[in-house]
């Protein structure tokens, strides 16, 4: 098998995988953010914590791509300090989502 083709391989993954994390980010914020509007023009039939907990999944869901791209990125350039960066983000993600889930879960409206 060819390594650099090997490492482009992985390069194009972790770029995927970033901009699904984001769009799925981006789409949450701007669809909660027309849901909201829509809410307060009274043309809406909506309710905050319903769009809250739309927002807060597709946030913790954009998240999980987001790990995995800089699980992914750390495969192909494994220096201790990039270890050492992945897994301070792989926390501090993991803390947030685990956190937005557990709100989300509060306001679970089904």
């Amino acid at each position: 098998m060819n390594i650099p083709l090997f490492y482009d391989a992985i390069q194009l993954l972790v770029y995927f995988f970033e901009f699904v994390g984001a769009a799925l980010i981006i789409y949450g914020g701007l669809t909660a953010a027309f849901k909201v509007l829509l809410l307060e023009l009274k043309r809406g039939n909506y309710i905050y914590n319903k769009i809250r907990l739309d927002l807060t999944s597709k946030i913790v869901f954009g998240l999980e791509f987001l790990i995995a791209a800089d699980i992914l990125l750390t495969v192909i350039s494994p220096s201790q300090e990039d270890l050492v960066i992945l897994a301070v983000t792989v926390i501090i993600r993991t803390v947030l989502g685990y956190f937005l889930e557990k709100e989300a879960m509060e306001f679970n409206i089904e």
